[in-house]
């Protein structure tokens, strides 16, 4: 079986957008739900992972491919 992970593009959006866009996002998935998100701004790599420490999600990982930020956020608490 097939894990759905659901996917954020934030390309090309600075700070706070990529951020905003994760938690709008965020807001109508459920607990347990992945969510990539990729962007181009490298201020979300300390920005996202704040915003999920403090509203109880987990990022599960992180990586650049091509200039491109991918963090995969595991839902937390809602």
């Amino acid at each position: 079986m097939n894990e759905v992970v659901h996917q954020l593009n934030a390309r090309r959006l600075l700070c706070p957008l990529p951020v905003i866009r994760t938690q709008d996002a965020v807001n109508r998935l459920q607990i347990g739900d992945k969510l990539l998100v990729i962007a181009t701004d490298p201020g979300v790599m300390h920005d996202i992972p704040a915003w999920c420490r403090i509203h109880g999600h987990a990022v599960l990982t992180t990586e650049t491919i091509e200039n491109e930020i991918h963090l995969l956020i595991q839902v937390g608490r809602k």
